[in-house]
């Protein structure tokens, strides 16, 4: 993964003062302003962090939210004018890991950029002394004993621990595992997690790493 910050904004002046802001601040950018540019450049380049504008040309932000999350944890950080969207780019569907409304300070954007990096440092240090993902085998272990999870079990996991404490709803989770998008009862992901932590009470009893909240949707939280 690069250094990069993507920034999504088709307002040329406004992407030009947050690139500034945060070259200032040590990140390196690269702004884009059509939305059907962002998917692409995101799978090829794996930016650090996308700051992502929700009216685009071409293709919405939540559209590519959603785009990225099928296949990336990278973090985003939805900018919006539309106050009445905040609930949904919170995330429970769409995956953002944070939001900022216009009018803003480029110094809140670099403020809220930092935060969630640290965040997910963070989170990555204590993710690794009792959670270890080998994608390349799709292998998981917990506190050393292999979890012999399936291909979906694995992906599920993989998703949901790479952001600690975000919550993701089921649609959300249903995408991420099958992007070709079959159709599929959106209780077959209750399934799926119910055999997951199964599989993870095993390795550390006592431990509720998976955790759900009724009606809404499911998130890792690390001990």
């Amino acid at each position: 993964m690069s250094e990069t910050i993507l920034i999504v904004e088709d307002e040329e002046k406004l992407a030009s003062i947050l690139a500034d802001y945060l070259c200032r601040a040590g990140f390196d950018t690269h702004c884009l302003g059509d939305g059907l540019a962002a998917v692409p450049w995101v799978k090829e380049h794996q930016p650090r962090l996308i700051l992502l504008d929700l009216m685009l040309p071409g293709k919405g932000g939540l559209d590519i939210c959603k785009e990225i999350r099928v296949f990336s944890s990278t973090p985003i950080i939805m900018i919006t004018a539309r106050v009445e969207e905040i609930d949904r780019l919170l995330g429970l569907e769409f995956g953002a890991d944070d939001y900022i409304c216009k009018p803003f300070s480029p110094r809140e954007v670099v403020a809220r950029v930092k935060a969630v990096l640290r965040r997910g440092a963070g989170s990555e240090s204590q993710q690794t002394d009792q959670l270890v993902l080998d994608e390349s085998r799709y292998k998981a272990t917990l506190h050393g004993r292999d979890l012999d999870l399936t291909a979906i079990e694995f992906k599920l996991l993989r998703l949901l621990a790479a952001n600690p404490g975000h919550i993701y709803g089921r649609q959300h989770l249903m995408d991420h595992i099958y992007p070709d998008q079959r159709i599929v009862c959106d209780r077959t992901i209750d399934s799926h997690i119910k055999k997951l932590r199964k599989k993870m009470a095993v390795a550390g009893p006592g431990e509720e790493l998976i955790q759900s909240l009724y009606g809404v949707g499911y998130k890792y939280e690390s001990n």
